[in-house]
């Protein structure tokens, strides 16, 4: 049948320009442009759209899914709207956390009796815009499925990952006028290096497809040489927090412990009623949850935090207009509360795992 899209994802970008809009004129339907995208303030009329058009295809990067639950929790006539003519939900372009996979799987089962393909694709703008993609059943976030027909997927071993590169006739020749750039992003083999690390999702069965393992760019060494994957961690530190943690970044770099700005989500907090010190707590037993999961090893999780008392800048280029956490410009912009938060003698504000 014809496809219809309520859609807020630029068109100067890949996933929104040669994903969803090139679809609608490649295969006809109907696209109705969302005047609001993921962000307080925008996102209430997101909901209203999709309160008076069901969506038979719902895209959106994983922020996007991650405010609009609540109002699709809270709201039966939305929610029942929004999954009439639903077939399927694709994210993209950030890891979606396990649980709101899950919270949407929920919302599916109880409005529909059954669950919607929640799947994802994988790629950049220079790959115009997916080098793989699932096209199957999954079971979990995460999965980034199979290289598409005529893309090839060399993976690379790099600081204890396999790093992803790319090639195919969907991958860009070179950047224009910038020899330079062209011969630093490809192999000796000509083989684009995209930056991110793959893993699978089962390795007994390559069969169903890669996992997303993180950008290798972002990863980092602890002062004792050991790596941080930041991707895993920064997911892993979400879930443990759910709801209380809308985001956060990573740090540690070149230190002896792991930690993490904290970004809450002002709306759970409200709901649960909690004060600072309830907070405080609620993330304490979030780190100790993480650490008994992940075994003793501080590289694998954050032992001390920092809640973030101003959101992430969109001026700053702390937060893209896609809704996507940019952990450099934060690491950059908030270097003195990175240095608060690692100090020998934490400040009250810090929070400690064990204290």
């Amino acid at each position: 049948r014809p496809q219809v899209l309520v859609d807020w994802l630029p068109w100067n970008h890949t996933f929104g320009g040669n994903n969803n809009f090139g679809m609608m004129l490649r295969n006809g339907g109907t696209l109705h442009i969302d005047a609001g995208k993921p962000a307080p303030g925008l996102v209430e009329t997101s909901a209203r759209n999709l309160k008076e058009i069901p969506p038979t295809i719902y895209f959106n990067v994983p922020r996007g899914f991650d405010l609009l639950l609540p109002f699709l929790e809270k709201d039966a006539e939305l929610r029942a709207n929004f999954f009439r003519k639903l077939d399927l939900m694709v994210y993209a372009g950030a890891a979606l956390p396990q649980n709101l996979w899950e919270r949407m799987q929920q919302l599916a089962l109880a409005e529909l009796g059954r669950r919607i393909p929640l799947i994802s694709a994988w790629g950049s703008t220079e790959t115009a815009p997916m080098a793989t993609g699932v096209h199957y059943a999954v079971d979990r976030a995460g999965i980034i499925g199979l290289p598409v027909p005529g893309c090839e997927i060399k993976l690379v071993p790099a600081g204890g990952k396999l790093e992803a590169r790319v090639k195919g006739p969907n991958v860009t020749p070179g950047y224009y006028g910038r020899d330079d750039l062209t011969k630093a992003a490809f192999d000796e083999e000509g083989y684009y290096r995209i930056g991110d690390a793959l893993k699978f999702a089962d390795p007994k069965k390559p069969e169903l497809g890669f996992a997303f393992d993180g950008r290798i760019a972002e990863d980092f060494k602890l002062s004792t040489g050991t790596w941080v994957h930041v991707g895993a961690t920064r997911v892993k530190l979400i879930a443990a927090g759910d709801p209380l943690i809308q985001d956060a970044v990573i740090t540690g770099h070149e230190r002896s412990e792991v930690g993490a700005l904290v970004f809450l989500n002002a709306a759970a907090v409200k709901a649960k009623g909690l004060d600072s010190a309830g907070v405080r707590e609620q993330l304490r037993a979030a780190m100790k949850k993480l650490a008994s999961e992940t075994g003793a090893g501080t590289s694998t999780h954050p032992v001390r935090a920092l809640v973030m008392a101003e959101p992430p800048s969109i001026d700053a280029n702390e937060i893209t207009d896609k809704g996507y956490i940019n952990q450099r410009a934060v690491l950059e912009r908030r270097a003195l509360l990175v240095e608060k938060l690692h100090a020998e003698s934490p400040a009250s504000e810090v929070i400690v795992a064990t204290p």
